[in-house]
């Protein structure tokens, strides 16, 4: 379960950038993961309620925006979702597709006073 290891690093970088905000405490935190990264949401906010326990971070709003698989064909620059890995271009048939989302792990924004 790679989740605690994610929710442990997102609570320690928001603990750390805190102070530079003058906050105490955090309310909402919203995050953009993509669909490479094989995250199961429930998982995520189950790893973030045990681990924000007795922090500035609990009882915080967990938000998970999910960011689909995307390709670029570098033949003739057409942009589609990815429905597999190795999946030719739509428009021209062009093995020779570059992933260009889908495997953000980000913190968008947190909100608190």
């Amino acid at each position: 379960m790679h989740e605690l290891s994610i929710i442990e690093s997102i609570i320690d970088i928001i603990l750390s950038e805190m102070p530079k905000h003058n906050m105490k405490t955090v309310d909402k935190i919203s995050l953009r993961i993509g669909e490479m990264r094989q995250v199961v949401p429930e998982a995520l906010h189950f790893g973030f309620d045990c681990l924000s326990a007795n922090t500035p971070l609990e009882g915080a709003e967990l938000f998970i925006e999910s960011v689909p698989i995307k390709g670029r064909c570098k033949a003739c620059e057409s942009e589609f979702r990815l429905g597999t890995l190795y999946q030719e271009c739509e428009k021209c048939n062009s093995t020779e597709v570059e992933i260009v989302s889908g495997k953000e792990l980000e913190i968008a924004e947190f909100e608190g006073s």
